[in-house]
């Protein structure tokens, strides 16, 4: 049975504290799960009847960032990106994260493969 599964990107340049992280965390992966549920309804729920699995990874900086969109967009990788409302630690609009999937592993690990672990 093939593996599905979600990756969230949190940007590690902002300095969001650990509670800003994980609740932005939080709204890329129910966002992007939205997604898929409407998208593609049997990926989705294969990844929800097999546990969920998600991995949360880091990146650098925005440009990294929209390097990675760029790719997504051109395997045609449904994505959703989280922009900060500014109510706490970041100016309102910030690109926090973006949540990607959930896909086939196979196909995710081509893109965020070398990406390290939050």
């Amino acid at each position: 049975m093939e593996e599905y599964k979600q990756v969230i990107l949190i940007r590690t340049d902002l300095k969001m504290g650990t509670g800003k992280k994980c609740a932005q965390s939080c709204h890329a992966s129910v966002s992007a799960s939205d997604l898929v549920r409407i998208q593609n309804k049997s990926a989705w729920k294969s990844w929800k009847n097999t546990g969920q699995k998600k991995v949360v990874l880091k990146v650098q900086s925005m440009d990294q960032l929209r390097e990675l969109i760029l790719k997504l967009e051109s395997k045609n990788v449904p994505y959703f990106i989280v922009n900060d409302a500014g109510l706490t630690q970041l100016i309102p609009g910030t690109t926090t994260a973006i949540g990607i999937g959930p896909v086939l592993s196979t196909e995710i690990d081509k893109i965020t493969g070398d990406l390290k672990l939050l």
